[in-house]
C-alpha cells in the first residue's frame, strides 16, 4: 500500500529554488553598487544579454564563473528594477519567479 506520509528523499523546497532567478545588489564603497544576476538558464546566450544589458541601461559589467552558481552576470549600478523588467518582458521568465534581493 502506499504511505503518503514516507519520506521519499526528496525536498520540495530545495526543488522549488533551484528554479528562482536571483537579482542581487552589492555595496562596494560610498555611493557605488553592484548588481548580480543568477540562476539563468544554461541555454541562453549570456554573452548577448550581457551585451544588450551593457548598451541599454549604460552601464558596464562582465560575466563571472562559479563552481555552485554557474555563470553571473555582474553589472555596476542599481539594475535590479531594469533587469527584473526585462526577464519578465521578454518572456525568459515569469514574474513569481524572479527574486530581487537587497536593501
Amino acid at each position: 500500500p502506499f504511505d503518503p506520509f514516507a519520506d521519499t528523499g526528496l525536498d520540495d523546497d530545495a526543488a522549488q529554488t533551484d528554479n528562482y532567478i536571483h537579482i542581487r545588489i552589492q555595496q562596494r564603497n560610498g555611493r557605488k553598487t553592484l548588481t548580480t544576476l543568477q540562476g539563468l538558464d544554461e541555454k541562453l546566450d549570456l554573452k548577448k544579454m550581457l551585451k544588450f544589458f551593457k548598451k541599454d541601461f549604460a552601464c558596464n559589467g562582465n560575466i563571472v564563473k562559479d563552481e555552485e552558481m554557474g555563470e553571473i552576470i555582474q553589472l555596476q549600478g542599481d539594475k535590479r528594477v531594469d533587469l527584473r523588467d526585462f526577464l519578465v518582458n521578454e518572456g525568459i521568465v515569469k514574474k513569481d519567479f524572479v527574486k530581487v534581493h537587497g536593501f
